[in-house]
């Protein structure tokens, strides 16, 4: 390995460190939950493995849990991964040049936080596919690991111990606090969790959560286009 692949390596990892001990600290759980669903650790593996999306991973474990068809399972994991698309889009215009199957595997491994580290950085002009692969993959790496030992702390662990059964709901919870930074997504938000517990009064099943996604995220769109200033970030000073 010559000094410039040194120095990508090594750019690329301190990138990805911050990355992993999140991904330690939210895959145990995972790991713990879909364990005492009934998954075993090689499922949780392959899962972590080929979806590689935390939050629907999780929202995918808790419908199990419920014994929720496949069909609502598949739909609301996938409305909730709908994000991908627009932050692959974001990143693949750093990225011209690249095969189609680069590109894709790129894509497969995007999340929330590697997708943030390696936007922020390419904005500069030291930052490479190659550096943002390293990220990639040793992120993805470290998810799996991280839920491969949460399942093999599944069976030891008591049900609802130590606060692992709120994992799911504190996840979410603090995503929702980063990403409100508008008064449109409050509203949407608001609206979305006051309309999924009305839907579940009325209809079986997990249903809910998908009407109230699709309705919610519709009616913030029209919202949007109408009153442009609620979408402003309340962040950025005027």
């Amino acid at each position: 390995m010559d000094a410039h692949d040194r120095a990508t390596l090594l750019s690329g990892l301190s990138a990805a460190v911050p990355i992993w001990i999140g991904y330690a600290a939210v895959g145990v759980p995972f790991g713990v939950l879909a364990a005492q669903a009934g998954l075993g650790t090689f499922q949780i593996a392959l899962m972590s493995l080929v979806v590689f999306a935390g939050s629907s991973q999780f929202i995918a474990v808790s419908l199990l849990s419920s014994g929720a068809p496949v069909l609502p399972i598949v739909i609301t994991t996938f409305f909730v991964n709908l994000r991908h698309l627009l932050m692959s889009s974001s990143l693949a215009l750093h990225l011209r040049g690249l095969s189609r199957w680069r590109l894709s595997l790129f894509a497969a491994e995007i999340t929330d936080e590697t997708f943030a580290v390696n936007l922020t950085r390419f904005r500069g002009a030291s930052w490479d596919e190659n550096k943002a692969g390293i990220v990639n993959h040793t992120a993805h790496l470290a998810w799996i690991i991280s839920s491969m030992a949460g399942g093999l702390l599944g069976g030891v662990i008591p049900h609802g111990a130590l606060g692992i059964d709120y994992a799911l709901t504190a996840m979410f919870l603090a995503l929702l606090v980063l990403q409100t930074t508008s008064p449109l997504i409050a509203l949407v938000a608001l609206c979305s969790g006051a309309l999924a517990v009305l839907i579940s009064l009325a209809l079986p099943g997990n249903w809910n959560v998908i009407l109230a996604t699709v309705f919610s995220a519709t009616a913030g769109l029209v919202i949007q286009d109408l009153w442009p200033g609620l979408s402003k970030d309340s962040r950025v000073a005027p």
